[in-house]
């Protein structure tokens, strides 16, 4: 048996692998983003040390010029060196702030993992020239040299040193933007790349999402509606098979045993239905018959029964008028002849007058194993039966409601039909056992048996296997007539010719109390006494 594998954990793989094709385009999406923010944030930090590097090269030009006009005025003559000390002083604190903001610009974010974030350069820079501006502040007070050449081309070299160290920084900035395009050319690819196959990966996943949700979920669905909708048309054999392994396999399971179900229903019911159909035709033809037979059967009992009289008479009267012995004896077979068909013609219309008999007949508890005993005791010592044996299971008897009359002529039909079909070595076994509310009683032989044309027909009237002159037909027709007047029912099977046939009788138990043992005692006696006329014309 294929292992189960629920829906849910298929529902949970369908949504793990979205998730896994959302989380590869949202990383691939968050990483590119990223980048570009840092690179862009780095760009505007780096751009806004551009306007103070510049500030700062101006600041130290005009230190530069400042220091250039003081030594024209000393060389002059002129006297205002003190005012010129005093310019030199203001252009160095000036150049002192803009490095501090320089400086402060490089401190102020921090861009490590951006390719033109190395500031490594610029702080040393910065640092050369804070020491240079320290060098020129202490030359500017320090009054020990007295040369003012000496002095200026101490101070020039140092304000040259600076202006070179200003210089530098825009250059540092630039080299990186030079070096960012090979730099960021590679990361961009390399996203690129990322991108695609986090891209095509979503893709990937998104596609056998599509793939197993139509597997497991559209396809079984269709599946399960056209099975439904060719059901519902009445095709009961058609049967879904899914090879899912979830709930949809079982409920496709489910619903090809509601449909096998509903088939066996259907089947049934036809069967019935089948069966209903042939007792209503068999009932009609049975009333039909029945009223046939009320209206003729007195019309011709009395010509019969004159014919027979005629015919004993002639029979006496040709013993002592015929001289011939052979005449004599051809005309009595022929007087024998015509009494026997005439006492046959008129036992046909006893049958139809017993067929056709209507009206409220009383039913009382009676033992319907002693019924079965007290035939089967009456046919083992009837001549033609001599070898063939009847055997009644043990068990218990049961009480039913029923006319005793009429059922032991039930039992005797049934008893001589099956005696009749049996070798003279053959067999008869009748079972009596209760099946629910009702008594069964079954007669099973192992005789000529039965075909299922024979088995459609055999409980229509004057339906007859025997040979012409042997059997009127009617005998299984009032069987059943009696049976269903009971409120009971008869069935007959049988596997086929030479293979024995089986007749079930279900007749409904009497109610407890309404009958004692001495009735049925009685009962069975005057069955036997009432049947031994009948059984001696039949042998």
């Amino acid at each position: 048996m294929p292992r189960r594998r629920p829906i849910r954990n298929k529902l949970l793989l369908c949504g793990l692998l979205a998730g896994v094709a959302v989380t590869a385009l949202f990383a691939s999406s968050l990483v590119g983003v990223s980048s570009y923010r840092r690179l862009v944030r780095a760009l505007s930090n780096r751009a806004a040390e551009m306007p103070l590097a510049s500030d700062l090269g101006l600041r130290v030009d005009d230190l530069r010029l400042a220091h250039a006009r003081a030594f024209v005025d000393t060389d002059t003559g002129n006297t205002s060196g003190g005012l010129a000390d005093e310019t030199l002083s203001k252009r160095l604190a000036q150049v002192e702030r803009a490095l501090d903001a320089y400086r402060d610009q490089l401190e102020r974010w921090d861009l490590d993992g951006v390719p033109i974030a190395d500031r490594s350069r610029e702080r040393a820079t910065a640092t050369a020239i804070a020491s240079s501006l320290e060098s020129l502040r202490q030359w500017s007070g320090d009054r020990r040299l007295d040369d003012p050449v000496a002095r200026h081309l101490a101070t020039g070299r140092e304000l040259d040193r600076l202006a070179s160290l200003s210089a530098e920084l825009p250059s540092f900035l630039q080299e990186q933007l030079h070096d960012l395009a090979r730099e960021v050319r590679t990361g961009y690819r390399t996203l690129i790349i990322v991108t695609w196959a986090a891209a095509l990966a979503a893709t990937a996943l998104l596609v056998a999402l599509g793939v197993l949700i139509y597997r497991w979920v559209f396809r079984p669905l269709r599946h399960l509606g056209h099975g439904s909708r060719r059901v519902a048309t009445g095709d009961f054999d058609y049967r879904i098979h899914l090879d899912t392994n979830d709930e949809m396999a079982e409920l496709a399971e489910a619903f090809n045993g509601m449909t096998a179900r509903f088939q066996a229903i259907r089947d049934d019911l036809d069967r019935q239905v089948e069966l209903r159909t042939r007792e209503v035709i068999r009932s009609e033809q049975l009333a039909s018959v029945g009223f046939l037979a009320a209206g003729v059967a007195h019309e011709i009992n009395n010509p019969l029964a004159s014919i027979a009289m005629c015919a004993e008479s002639l029979e006496s009267r040709v013993v002592g008028a015929v001289d011939d012995p052979g005449e004599k004896q051809l005309t009595l077979r022929y007087l024998e002849l015509i009494q026997s068909e005439a006492f046959r013609c008129k036992e046909i219309t006893e049958k139809l007058l017993d067929f056709s008999r209507l009206g409220e007949v009383k039913r009382q508890a009676t033992a319907i194993k002693a019924i079965v005993s007290d035939v089967a005791e009456m046919l083992r010592h009837v001549g033609r039966f001599a070898g063939r044996s009847i055997e009644i299971a043990e068990g218990p008897d049961l009480l039913v409601q029923v006319n005793p009359q009429e059922i032991k002529q039930v039992v005797l039909n049934l008893l001589v039909n099956a005696l009749d079909c049996i070798e003279s070595s053959g067999r008869v076994a009748v079972t009596v056992t209760r099946n629910g509310r009702e008594a069964e009683v079954v007669f099973v032989d192992d005789g000529c048996g039965m075909t299922e044309e024979v088995l459609t027909h055999l409980f229509e009237p004057f339906f007859t296997r025997r040979k012409s002159g042997q059997g009127t037909g009617l005998g299984l027709s009032i069987v059943h007539r009696i049976v269903v007047d009971h409120g009971g029912r008869i069935e007959a099977s049988s596997a086929g010719p030479g293979k024995g046939a089986a007749f079930t009788v279900m007749l409904p138990l009497a109610a407890v109390g309404e009958a004692t043992g001495s009735a049925s005692e009685t009962l069975s006696m005057s069955a036997h006494h009432q049947e031994v006329d009948h059984l001696g014309k039949a042998a």
